[in-house]
């Protein structure tokens, strides 16, 4: 028998998330159908987000770390968050994970790419924690440490070219067929070249760069996952964030659990604000680029993609009286104006 349901209100549809009255028909897990048609439903209807950049590992120690700086907060082997990692059992870890990932859903995260620490044991903590949460999350676990990790999970995510060399690793990704990421350019531009070399499929940060870097990106057209409010907090500068999108597709993320509450909401709003980009733009890094970054057919209100769905509360006393929907969506829409986050499997 087939799941069947009917999501009613104004859908904000296809790439340029225009807003149109009407309803999304939802299909063992797929959208079949977007159709004009009136309607009294007040909600909002649009791609769930997806968190391009995610280190849930340190879930377990928020805000731990003031006043400390990039290298002291999270270089391996002995930053803080890797002496905290060591410290915390599994059960505490999953316990962790499970609470942000509950979060994420409940503020309109679909998918995530998540750079996981610890080996196969790390990935296989993050596996059993999105099972405990039953949310329907779609993780992409990009694994640091051997070829077994990078097994046990969907891929590499690396530290960074300084950190160590990556190189037959990432000949071991590209055999395996599975993706490769890698941090670049957070602390200064003398690890993009590097981290460029080895022909990543997406780069996360790529704060420091030259105009060398950004004829590189043009060529490849690699993705770039950009982390502005992490990149804030650790004191390292702001990316350029018009250079990057005039040459490659850039999402967001989060970065670290233990420096950002992972809410899509909150990054967009600081990206709205904060930089010279259209609310349409933003939206589009936190839904399409992020899928895109992560292989996954969603991110798109569009009949033949992946139903991962947003439902917010368009009469919130939040959202109540906007008059530029996806503005509103952006720079004002919250926690407490989603109806429900609508994932395949939940």
């Amino acid at each position: 028998m087939s799941d069947r349901r009917v999501l009613e209100g104004t859908v904000l549809e296809g790439e340029s998330f225009d807003p149109v009255e009407g309803r999304v028909v939802v299909e063992d897990g797929r959208v079949t159908a977007v159709e004009a048609a009136p309607t009294d439903s007040t909600d909002l209807i649009l791609p769930a987000f997806v968190n391009a950049h995610t280190h849930l590992g340190d879930s377990t120690a928020k805000e731990a770390g003031e006043g400390l700086d990039l290298d002291a907060l999270v270089a391996p082997p002995d930053g803080l968050k890797h002496r905290l990692l060591r410290r915390a059992d599994a059960d505490t870890l999953v316990t962790g994970m499970v609470r942000s990932l509950r979060y994420m859903e409940s503020t309109g995260t679909g998918a995530f790419v998540d750079f996981r620490e610890g080996g196969v044991e790390g990935v296989r903590h993050l596996r059993r924690a999105v099972d405990e949460t039953g949310t329907g999350l779609d993780a992409t676990v990009l694994a640091r440490g051997s070829a077994d990790a990078m097994a046990a999970g969907d891929g590499v995510g690396a530290s960074g070219a300084r950190d160590a060399d990556y190189g037959s690793l990432r000949r071991a990704a590209r055999e395996a067929g599975v993706p490769f990421g890698i941090h670049a350019g957070e602390r200064d531009a003398g690890d993009v070249n590097p981290a460029m070399d080895l022909e990543p499929d997406h780069l996360v940060h790529m704060v420091h760069l030259q105009e060398v870097h950004l004829d590189r990106l043009a060529e490849r057209e690699t993705p770039v996952v950009v982390c502005p409010r992490s990149n804030l907090v650790t004191g390292v500068g702001l990316p350029d964030l018009a250079a990057l999108r005039a040459r490659t597709t850039v999402a967001l993320g989060t970065d670290n659990a233990f420096l950002n509450a992972p809410s899509m909401f909150r990054e967009m709003e600081f990206v709205a604000k904060l930089f010279d980009t259209t609310a349409r733009e933003v939206l589009a890094m936190a839904t399409r680029a992020g899928a895109e970054v992560a292989g996954l057919d969603c991110g798109v209100v569009e009949p033949g993609r992946e139903a991962r769905l947003l439902v917010l509360d368009g009469a919130s006393d939040n959202l109540a009286g906007a008059e530029n929907t996806v503005r509103a969506v952006v720079r004002r829409a919250g926690q407490g104006d989603v109806r429900e986050t609508v994932l395949p499997g939940a």
